[in-house]
């Protein structure tokens, strides 16, 4: 079910442990060879796949949220970005009024890593805020961890991770819009991920890690690859939504 078809009576009429399905990305470069709205196409493709599965007719879905915490790729233009505590707040408020509106399940399908930590503490205050509420689930999912490691299941896949305007998402958008993917992708140099501090946190901004904007390698994209990345995402989120859909109200589900 979509939201922005519904009246507000149809809305109403739902079953109060309906999920809410709050689609969030980004609008933000990505690199020399791909569009500012990757993220949130890709994401909308999943989220599209997604409603063709049976789950759908049990989740009531929000329009896409385009707007994301990009402050990291500010240096390149293009980029729009809310700041992290305003960003927090409105995925707040999103949550907030379905909350008021008696809804129990809320989640957050995700399509850009800054939005993670967001909305991270979006819910976690919502929780505090809500913490006698043991019928209210909410939950966030960014869609490339839903299935486990595509890298474990596509053949030819050079990366073993998302990166930024990379191997993965260039190959998603081959699939979708090719004619948006910019130049010689031959030509497009690898920037690896690095080893970034690990296994600590390094605070960054983009232009600390890629000139040009991105991180992977764009050059081993594919359609055939995006075809089976998207096939692998969207097969992940249908499947957490079942869970959400037959929640137990217990903790080990």
């Amino acid at each position: 079910m979509d939201l922005a078809d519904l009246t507000w009576p149809a809305v109403a009429a739902l079953p109060k442990t309906t999920p809410i399905i709050l689609p969030i990305a980004a609008l933000e470069q990505h690199g020399k060879h791909m569009p500012v709205f990757t993220d949130s196409m890709l994401l909308g493709e999943v989220v599209r796949r997604t409603k063709l599965a049976p789950v759908a007719t049990k989740c009531l879905f929000a329009p896409l949220q385009w707007l994301g915490n990009s402050h990291h790729h500010l240096d390149f233009p293009g980029t729009l970005s809310a700041s992290p505590r305003a960003y927090l707040d409105l995925l707040k408020d999103l949550a907030e009024c379905f909350i008021r509106h008696g809804f129990t399940r809320i989640v957050f399908v995700n399509g850009h890593g800054g939005n993670v930590t967001p909305y991270q503490q979006a819910l976690f205050e919502l929780k505090q805020q809500y913490r006698d509420r043991r019928d209210l689930l909410l939950l966030a999912l960014t869609y490339w961890d839903a299935a486990g490691n595509p890298a474990d299941t596509i053949p030819g896949l050079v990366q073993a991770r998302m990166g930024h305007a990379c191997e993965w998402e260039t190959s998603m958008v081959l699939r979708l819009r090719p004619e948006l993917v910019i130049g010689d992708l031959a030509a497009v140099p690898e920037v690896p991920h690095g080893r970034e501090f690990a296994p600590g946190y390094r605070a960054w901004v983009m232009p600390d890690r890629s000139e040009p904007g991105h991180v992977g390698v764009p050059g081993a994209a594919t359609a055939e690859k995006g075809e089976a990345l998207f096939a692998h995402f969207a097969a992940g989120v249908v499947a957490y939504l079942e869970r959400v859909v037959n929640w137990d109200g217990s903790w080990d589900s």
